[in-house]
């Protein structure tokens, strides 16, 4: 080994063969005069919760759920040999077989087609009514929270009027003012979600603004409008996501009640509540024709739930630890 002078002392030092040392990337901490070890580079928060959420297995099974029925539902023409519309009444009621996976209705129209089909106009329903809530909701809430007074006064009263009344009930009575369909239904579905939206977020708000950053933004010269949206919304995101995920299970259940009751989609349309109440009068001699449609809504919703349950867990701090 080589032995090296110190310099300034006039003594010899041992020197070290080199090894391989793992660079640890260094930062003064000035308020203890210690050197402390810099964060990693190149990992964002949103890596760090997808990773926590595929460790997730109830998230897992649903994402699975739900990739089934998106997978379904885009390639439903590819996936099908039937015309989920069109009438065979020499083939109605038929049960289970090579030729009919899930049967055939009262006329003779293949379920699974059906089935299929109507998984496309049950996501559209659920996304586009969580549109709806969030871009009606996410506004109201906010300007609510942060402005307070008078004018939050005025519109919480407002929302606790909509809240009175079941999400279910809501959108009937909406629909009710509309008239049926799939778009009215959407619309219905979507107002009926607002209040949800606006009492969360307007709780969030009124905890953010009182945060240090805020107040910079402030003394930087920021207006309303700027803070609200630029600094306050983003960091309220997280309940806003788990949430609109909770929601879109929710409105799939409500829109599948309308349609059970004949104010959604309309005959000949492949709707999952309205082949329910199609198959409601053969639930005895053709069971096939509601477990089927009943299972797919249960299945659709479980998935969402437990997405729902899993980001939860995810966008939390304190639950994914370090």
């Amino acid at each position: 080994m080589e032995t090296n002078e110190i310099p300034g002392t006039g003594t010899q030092s041992r020197g070290y063969e080199e090894a391989e040392i793992p660079a640890v990337d260094l930062e003064d901490d000035v308020s203890t005069g210690t050197v402390a070890p810099r964060r990693r580079r190149g990992v964002s928060e949103w890596h760090q919760v997808g990773k926590h959420l595929l460790r997730n297995r109830g998230a897992v099974i649903g994402l699975l759920i739900i990739g089934i029925f998106v997978i379904g539902a885009v390639f439903a023409p590819v996936l099908t040999t039937h015309n989920p519309i069109q009438n065979n009444l020499t083939m109605r009621l038929q049960s289970p077989s090579t030729t009919h996976w899930l049967g055939t209705d009262a006329l003779g129209r293949d379920l699974y087609s059906r089935m299929l089909y109507g998984s496309r106009i049950s996501l559209n329903i659920g996304l586009i009514s969580v549109v709806i809530g969030v871009a009606v909701g996410v506004p109201i809430g906010a300007i609510s929270g942060f402005y307070g007074g008078k004018l939050d006064i005025f519109t919480q009263r407002i929302i606790d009027i909509m809240i009175a009344f079941p999400g279910i009930l809501l959108a009937i009575i909406v629909v009710t003012v509309l008239g049926v369909g799939v778009q009215n239904v959407m619309i219905a579905t979507g107002i009926a979600s607002v209040p949800i939206y606006a009492r969360l977020v307007r709780g969030s708000v009124l905890a953010a603004k009182e945060q240090s950053y805020v107040e910079a933004a402030r003394a930087a010269g920021l207006g309303d409008a700027s803070i609200v949206f630029r600094h306050i919304l983003p960091n309220c995101l997280a309940p806003i996501i788990v949430q609109s995920t909770f929601q879109i299970a929710t409105s799939i259940l409500w829109a599948a009640g309308l349609g059970f009751l004949g104010l959604g989609a309309q005959a000949p349309m492949p709707e999952w509540g309205a082949i329910l109440s199609d198959g409601r009068a053969y639930i005895r001699t053709a069971h096939h024709l509601t477990t089927y449609p009943g299972l797919a809504i249960l299945f659709m919703v479980l998935g969402f739930n437990l997405l729902g349950d899993g980001l939860r867990d995810a966008l939390d701090p304190r639950s994914r630890g370090n």
